[in-house]
């Protein structure tokens, strides 16, 4: 899973012009489960770049996009196991 979100990331990121961790803390701004982000830096430069994630908004179709690469199902037993992505592999003869 974590190819398919870098990825919508950088396809993301390649439509904005923006960077991977402008979109990514921008992504995580607009989400209404999320109530802070916290941003690292470690210079000057880092902490400029983050805060460039701020004063635009990614449109409905990209959010969609990381909507849809971030999107697992949560753990059993809010899932049954059969619906979960690691039954298939232990238990193919039961799909």
């Amino acid at each position: 899973m974590l190819y398919r979100v870098i990825d919508a990331l950088e396809e993301v990121a390649g439509e904005t012009g923006k960077t991977v961790p402008q979109v990514a803390i921008n992504w995580l701004l607009q989400r209404p489960t999320v109530s802070s982000v916290i941003i690292g830096a470690r210079n000057e430069g880092q902490l400029r770049q983050n805060l460039g994630a701020v004063g635009w908004t990614l449109s409905e179709a990209q959010i969609a996009t990381l909507d849809a690469a971030s999107h697992v199902l949560p753990p059993y037993p809010h899932t049954p196991y059969r619906q979960q992505e690691g039954f298939a592999r232990l238990a193919p003869a039961f799909i």
